[in-house]
């Protein structure tokens, strides 16, 4: 996990080179990464959806089995990093050692502790100008307020890095950048970093002592007799506690420092059995279930990811917490209460499958022939049910009108909408039922591209999409009496109604139609009535201002009269329909929009801008208060038109730093010269009369 081309995908190349896992090292530059698969990551040399495969590496005299994940650092993708750390027990932060602890740092961060995932920190392009590690140490003290250890010291920086000195071992590793499997040798401390080896070795023994109690006592007696092993043991207790944070460097592009890496998930990293036993929620009696990650316990998985195959269809990406399970048996799902048959298990090597006949505890795998699992889903024993804590996933903030650019599209378009939001949790689709438009919402501009650039490719759906809109609404503020007659002939039974009614606006609180009929003496018959009230109801889904539906109206009918013969319930709904057209500009109308709650943490130091740039958008700051770190939290309404685009706008004013949410709070009116020009451009008319 990372923020932006920090080297992620670089990282994760060199480590399937080095596990023999490819034979060919693929760049991302030249859109040949093995883990950036889609056709838009080449394109663009970003990741966009997270690619899951499994390696093995020697270390120690032994083979151990990694499920490694390979995330985005777009902000815009953060879906991808939310629910991969969900299911895994450790996690790289890998930095650049030029741009250091970045503001999407701090999210993936944070990300990382709420689900309470061990870190290892990776200080990668040590080979760039203005590279140093030690100053990207400190920020992560300053920054993130983690406690990171340096394990090694790098030789040399820039131009000039040759390797790295493994501060436990006290042994200098030298590199060359060729392509080979063992591509390293070891030697001697170059004579003028003695002091400083030194120096940071003492430290590590020093915080090594501090988290066992054991080699405390031992380091006061005789620092020298501590051993490497007891040291490594300690660093990785602190490690699974989330007290430390091993630091260590390299640059993968010059395939220097990532054997050392993996020796390092190897040694401070936890396995299944470090991370113990799974909690969840029996669905039956409401009680905590603890399960054991072993094979021989009830089987029992969480479902972190849906895609579309265009080979074997729909996927489903489950961790194995505990049990096992093989291809073709049953497993119970816990949200729907029914059972669904695994056809197929496969391991997954980025876009490819390999079939495997069972999965047990502590594997990631992709299972096929499922009918209703979706992202967050528990999978487990019928005869031990199991609910794990899902996923929370944030609100889109921003969307966009899309329609097909033919009328045969129309079915494709929602077939591909559908799928792309099953696998998306992020990315929703709803129609708008007053303009009939289909409105996509996500998570940025960034993300609802791709998703339109997906639609044409991989589903061969062309459309034309439109800037956001706002929903406005009109309303009424005066009241005003109104006599309307309405009479046609047209030979033979005529139609004739008449009705005198005030007009105003509803009682504070009242939306629809507050209808009160005061006709006395039977001057309007009593079936006539509805006739009329359903008139004004149908007359207020379009305003006579800019035709915005009117959300609340008080008419009173207070008298009126009728023909015997040509009177019917149609000519008085129609009559109701016309007072409404012709009172309504006389009643003072006015036009409404909809205003929004928002929520903006940002550091101090942009508070002045964000709040200035709120001030130009019509914001009405409610409130600022402090969080304990010392962010600032500013609320405030701002109406909606004047928000479109302002994840961009405060991520720039901010460095990337400050987040922000955002809900709909109520309606209120638009200012008179901005509804005059609302007005002009909807280019409303009035029908003809009726």
């Amino acid at each position: 996990m990372a923020h932006i081309d920090a080297g992620k995908t670089t990282t994760s190349e060199r480590i399937l080179y080095y596990t023999g896992k490819t034979h060919r090292i693929g760049e991302v530059h030249e859109g040949a990464a093995t883990m950036d698969w889609m056709v838009q990551e080449q394109e663009r040399g970003i990741t966009i959806t997270s690619a899951a495969t499994t390696a093995f590496w020697h270390y120690g005299g032994q083979t151990y089995q990694i499920n490694l994940i390979d995330t985005p650092g777009h902000v815009d993708f953060t879906v991808e990093v939310e629910r991969s750390l969900r299911v895994l027990d450790g996690t790289i932060a890998t930095f650049c050692a030029v741009g250091r602890v970045q503001p999407q740092s701090e999210t993936v961060w944070r990300q990382a502790d709420k689900y309470g995932v061990p870190k290892i920190a990776y200080v990668n392009k040590m080979d760039r100008v203005g590279a140093d590690f030690l100053a990207c140490v400190e920020e992560m003290h300053t920054k993130l307020g983690a406690r990171a250890v340096p394990i090694c010291l790098p030789i040399g920086s820039e131009d000039k890095f040759k390797g790295i000195v493994d501060l436990i071992s006290r042994k200098a590793i030298f590199y060359d950048s060729s392509e080979e499997l063992v591509n390293y040798t070891e030697g001697e401390i170059p004579a003028e970093m003695q002091d400083d080896v030194n120096l940071w070795r003492d430290r590590l023994i020093e915080t090594a002592a501090e988290l066992d109690e054991t080699l405390m006592e031992k380091y006061f007696e005789d620092p020298e007799s501590v051993t490497e092993d007891e040291i490594i043991s300690a660093l990785r207790k602190g490690t699974i506690s989330m007290q430390i944070v091993p630091a260590c460097c390299g640059s993968s592009f010059k395939n220097k420092g990532v054997q050392f890496l993996l020796d390092a998930v190897m040694r401070y990293l936890p396995s299944p059995l470090d991370k113990g036993s799974v909690t969840g929620t029996n669905p039956r009696n409401g009680k905590d279930v603890t399960f054991e990650p072993k094979a021989s316990e009830p089987f029992c998985g969480l479902v972190f990811k849906i895609a579309t195959d265009p080979y074997v269809g729909r996927l489903a990406f489950m961790r194995a917490y505990s049990g096992k399970v093989d291809a073709g048996s049953y497993v119970f799902n816990t949200r729907t209460g029914k059972k669904e048959r695994i056809a197929r298990l496969y391991q997954m090597h980025s876009n490819h499958q390999n079939p495997i006949e069972f999965v047990e505890a502590g594997d990631i795998c992709a299972a096929v022939g499922f009918k209703d699992l979706r992202t967050g889903d528990t999978i487990c024993d019928e005869s031990h049910p199991i609910t794990l804590e899902s996923m929370v996933f944030p609100d889109p903030v921003i969307g966009i009108a899309v329609e097909p650019k033919t009328q045969g599209d129309l079915d494709k378009l929602g077939i591909a909408l559908g799928k792309l939001a099953e696998e998306d949790p992020t990315f929703t689709v709803k129609s708008d039922h007053e303009t009939g438009q289909t409105v996509i919402s996500g998570m940025g501009e960034l993300h609802l591209d791709i998703i339109v650039d997906r639609l044409r490719r991989e589903f061969g759906v062309e459309i034309n999409q439109g800037a956001p809109q706002v929903n406005y609404k009109e309303t009424i503020t005066a009241a005003v009496q109104h006599r309307e007659v309405f009479k046609k002939q047209t030979g033979g039974r005529g139609k004739f109604a008449d009705i005198i009614v005030e007009i105003g606006p509803a009682d504070e609180g009242v939306t629809g139609l507050q209808f009160d009929n005061q006709v006395k003496g039977g001057n309007i018959p009593k079936e006539y009535i509805p006739s009329i009230q359903k008139g004004f109801e149908s007359a207020m889904a379009n305003g006579c201002l800019a035709g915005y539906e009117v959300p609340s109206l008080k008419v009173t009918v207070l008298d009126g009269s009728y023909h015997p013969v040509d009177s019917d319930q149609l000519s008085f709904e129609i009559a109701a329909r016309l007072a409404f057209r012709h009172v309504y500009r006389k009643a003072k109308p006015v036009l409404l929009e909809p205003i929004m709650n928002l929520e903006v943490v940002t550091p101090e130091e942009y508070m002045g801008d964000i709040v200035g740039d709120l001030n130009r958008r019509r914001g009405q700051i409610n409130a600022m208060d402090s969080t304990a770190n010392g962010a600032r939290i500013i609320k405030a309404f701002v109406p909606l038109a004047e928000q479109f685009g302002y994840v961009t706008v405060l991520r720039t004013l901010s460095s990337g730093r400050a987040t922000s949410t955002m809900s709909f709070d109520h309606y209120a009116e638009v200012p008179a010269n901005l509804a005059k020009d609302i007005v002009e451009k909807s280019g409303y008319k009035l029908p003809d009369d009726e």
